[in-house]
């Protein structure tokens, strides 16, 4: 970040994109770390950087990190010599990579609601509430892995009309 005002307008997007995530269903630490490491320009981080990053204690950052570092978002690298874990950001395909994972709760999801229409029955009020759930699963899961299979050509796509980013410097 090149003055104060440029890492208030970055901190002010990563509490409102952390806000974003944690509505839906991301814990708080890890929600602004993400954000952060997405606005942030570094390519790795240690825990200091980051609690320093978000103004935070690093023993904050720790449990974030992991949990991000379980999900797919932040790869662990050490670099030789050095006692501190390097944090990541594996941009490559990560909001496919993190749908395709999510796509495979979605089908357990529905799987398990069929096994409960299966033996409720969809005769009654609570089984059709479960038939109509079972269907969506369905339905949502094509809809998303088709989104998820086309999602490179569309990347591409989009970023043929985008002007590329001057290097900072």
């Amino acid at each position: 970040m090149a003055d104060d005002g440029e890492r208030i307008t970055l901190l002010r997007f990563v509490e409102r994109f952390a806000l974003v995530l944690r509505e839906a269903g991301m814990a708080p630490m890890p929600a602004r770390v993400l954000a952060y490491a997405l606005a942030d320009d570094a390519d790795a981080y240690t825990a200091g950087d980051l609690a320093r990053g978000l103004g935070v204690s690093p023993a904050a950052i720790s449990g974030a990190v992991r949990y991000l570092v379980q999900v797919g978002f932040f790869a662990r690298e050490r670099e030789p010599g050095t006692r501190s874990d390097l944090y990541v950001l594996d941009d490559r395909d990560l909001w496919s990579r993190f749908m395709s994972a999510e796509l495979h709760s979605l089908r357990r999801f529905g799987e398990t609601v069929a096994e409960g229409v299966a033996a409720l029955g969809a005769d009654r009020p609570g089984g059709r509430r479960l038939a109509e759930t079972c269907d969506f699963m369905t339905f949502l899961h094509a809809e998303l892995s088709d989104a998820v299979r086309r999602w490179p050509a569309e990347r591409d796509r989009l970023a043929a009309g985008r002007s590329p980013v001057a290097p900072a410097g």
